[in-house]
């Protein structure tokens, strides 16, 4: 069965920093492409970067780029999210996801995922 367990998540003041985590287990983590993505509250799923099963290739959306970096340690089968000058619009459920396409439409690439994490809530608020 595949899972996935996300941690790392908290409150943080503007500004701050934090270092999501997502345990993979079910599958073999190094040939899996993996996606973080954020919801929040009474939005759609917003996707934030990808990752490349080698590590390959890296995309992030515009509204994270410079700011967040994504990695993964396939010895440890952990996908991580680092956040640097949180903002309060970056409050949200973050999940971890497996990607299984990418597809390019008129408004940017799609990332669609069969599996994903239950996430962990980041909150930004002074």
């Amino acid at each position: 069965e595949v899972q996935f367990v996300e941690s790392g998540g908290g409150m943080v003041q503007p500004g701050g920093s934090l270092r999501l985590s997502c345990v993979a287990s079910g599958f073999t983590f190094s040939s899996g492409d993996m996606s973080w993505v954020r919801q929040a509250p009474g939005k759609g799923p917003e996707w934030v970067s990808y990752i490349e099963s080698d590590g390959s290739r890296i995309y992030y959306a515009d509204s994270v780029k410079g700011r967040f970096t994504i990695s993964r340690d396939n010895a440890k089968n952990t996908l991580y999210l680092e956040m640097k000058r949180l903002k309060p619009q970056d409050t949200a459920l973050y999940f971890c996801a497996r990607v299984t396409l990418i597809t390019t439409t008129e408004t940017g690439d799609r990332y669609d995922y069969d599996y994903r994490g239950q996430g962990t809530q980041v909150t930004v608020s002074s």
